[in-house]
């Protein structure tokens, strides 16, 4: 198998990203701003930048959707639990894939072919039916249909989740991927308030 263009870039930039590492090797295993960020995969957020991180700064868990997932909820407890977080954030964002397809659209394609889908704009599709699996129509894929809607959603699963502590304040925000601004979403904010 021969190296992709994409393999050759990834691990050259590391390499310049090594020989400028200076004293990064030291920094503690616990955020130093003691905050985590849950929010989307998409590749036009960098939490870095719209939250102002530098390394070692905060835990910033993604998923498609920024969704509080079981998994993603699993890792905020383990980041407050053992490695001191007081502060989340859960940060959805305009314009997400999340909003284009259902979980039965995603299912019904999964069935037909496990190739990459089209999309035109309006429908999905596979190029080619050579049979898939029906593993996807079982699967809660999270799917978006309003964005506050969804930050409150998850601002509320995340604080009812019996492993996480009262004390603990969640926001809820939306990123706008014209602006770059956060957008509060009062309702999930007022959700994720610390327990009286």
């Amino acid at each position: 198998m021969t190296d992709s263009q994409i393999y050759r870039e990834v691990t050259a930039a590391n390499e310049t990203y090594v020989a400028g590492f200076g004293d990064k090797g030291a920094l503690a295993l616990p955020p130093a701003r003691g905050f985590a960020i849950l929010t989307c995969m998409d590749a036009r957020l960098d939490p870095a930048k719209y939250a102002g991180l530098s390394e070692g700064d905060a835990h910033v868990i993604r998923n498609a959707g920024g969704r509080a997932s079981d998994d993603a909820i699993r890792s905020l407890v383990i980041s407050h639990k053992l490695l001191g977080t007081r502060e989340w954030f859960v940060i959805h964002h305009t314009d997400c894939g999340m909003e284009l397809f259902t979980s039965e659209i995603i299912g019904d394609l999964l069935t037909e072919d496990l190739s990459t889908a089209g999309f035109d704009g309006k429908t999905w599709s596979n190029p080619e039916k050579k049979g898939g699996s029906v593993a996807g129509q079982y699967i809660n894929w999270l799917t978006i249909r309003d964005q506050a809607e969804s930050v409150t959603h998850d601002v509320r699963r995340i604080r009812s989740h019996p492993l996480v502590p009262g004390s603990i304040p969640v926001y809820g925000f939306i990123y706008d991927v014209r602006s770059g601004r956060l957008i509060e979403v009062p309702a999930a904010t007022d959700a994720g308030r610390i327990a009286a």
